[in-house]
């Protein structure tokens, strides 16, 4: 089986650390299908497209990738602070795809877990209408849970802090102050 040469995300790339294999990448993202994504909403309705992003975003290509995650982006933070009821079940993959040499947009990734991070919408808008919080679908849970997914994973900080590329330190550096670390 002939598999297609994995591009490395920067010229600055500085770390030794060995790349997950093809069967590696798979078992990583394996949870995936064990999500129910179709009974999720995402902004555009049924969050049944994300695992394909989430797969895009792993496939080394640098162009899929970044469309891949560019689409991510606004099906679970759109606007960079309006979080989705996907966006919880989300974040443990994107924590994921961060750790992975290979994946060519990592600092992308980690701004975009910072935003999460930092979303209050929902939050704010509830403080002046409160009645949003007796609604069915609860966006101010979303956000809070979004939130508490990303922080649930902050101990992979200190592994992304030593990396040799200082894109990727740098957002990484943005997030451990947004959590407070």
């Amino acid at each position: 089986m002939r598999s297609a040469p994995t591009p490395e995300p920067s010229t600055q790339r500085t770390d030794r650390a060995k790349q997950p294999s093809g069967s590696s990448r798979t078992a990583l993202l394996a949870g995936l299908d064990g999500v129910p994504w179709s009974e999720i909403q995402d902004s555009s309705g049924s969050a049944a497209a994300i695992p394909r992003l989430l797969r895009k975003v792993a496939s080394g290509d640098p162009e899929a990738a970044r469309t891949a995650l560019g689409d991510l982006r606004k099906r679970i933070c759109q606007y960079g602070f309006v979080v989705e009821q996907a966006t919880a079940a989300t974040v443990p993959f994107l924590w994921e795809l961060a750790q992975w040499p290979q994946v060519n947009c990592r600092a992308q990734i980690i701004q975009l877990l910072k935003n999460i991070a930092d979303a209050r919408q929902w939050e704010t808008t509830a403080t002046a209408y409160p009645k949003l919080l007796n609604h069915r679908e609860n966006p101010v849970a979303w956000e809070r849970a979004a939130r508490q997914a990303v922080r649930a994973r902050r101990g992979e900080l200190a592994r992304l802090l030593v990396e040799g590329d200082s894109e990727i330190k740098r957002a990484t550096t943005e997030l451990a102050r947004t959590l407070g670390d």
